[in-house]
């Protein structure tokens, strides 16, 4: 399960489907070919979402995680 805590490396070493998902959230800097640094937090603080935009972000995430998983 992500949380907003978890690093940004580690979203994309272990999630690399949420890369998409989050692109479409406005959260484009995962692919923009910098390295980025930090927590799925602080760059989405860096985009502008407030705490219960980040919290929606997250548990969308999880869900569409989960369908994911379920796919395979």
């Amino acid at each position: 399960m992500v949380d907003k805590n978890i690093t940004i490396e580690e979203l994309v070493a272990e999630y690399p489907k949420s890369v998409s998902f989050l692109m479409q959230k406005g959260i484009h800097c995962m692919a923009c070919g910098e390295p980025v640094w930090g927590t799925l937090e602080s760059q989405a603080r860096e985009k502008g979402f407030d705490d219960d935009e980040i919290a929606k972000v997250v548990e969308e995430l999880n869900q569409h995680l989960n369908k994911e998983q379920d796919a395979q």
